[in-house]
């Protein structure tokens, strides 16, 4: 008889934690830039020091302006080594969009 309210029990626990997570919605985190316009034009982009690459291969990826919680945030550049196939980084940039700026995200070609 205990067994079966355990098994009882853990049913309706499972039934309960489904039906939370039914309703659990995935949404960016505060801040996030959606790639819609922005009305404030980036500031120039800040100087940054390239060093030496850590090893052979790496490409520096520069720093850009992003879209943050109502205000732009500099995001400082890197060094990466490029994806299998890839040699190439094109990188991030704001051009103007519905009167205002859209950030283009950079990619590797």
């Amino acid at each position: 008889m205990n067994k079966a309210r355990g098994v009882k029990a853990a049913a309706v626990m499972l039934a309960l934690a489904s039906a939370t997570l039914t309703g659990c919605v995935v949404a960016p985190a505060p801040g996030y830039y959606a790639e819609g316009p922005v009305m404030v034009a980036p500031p120039p982009p800040q100087v940054e020091v390239v060093g030496v690459a850590p090893a052979p291969g790496f490409v520096w990826i520069g720093g850009y302006w992003n879209w943050v919680g109502g205000r732009h945030e500099w995001v400082a550049g890197r060094w990466e080594t490029p994806p299998r196939g890839y040699h190439a980084w094109v990188p991030h940039r704001w051009v103007p969009y519905r009167g205002g700026w859209r950030l283009q995200r950079g990619h590797w070609r």
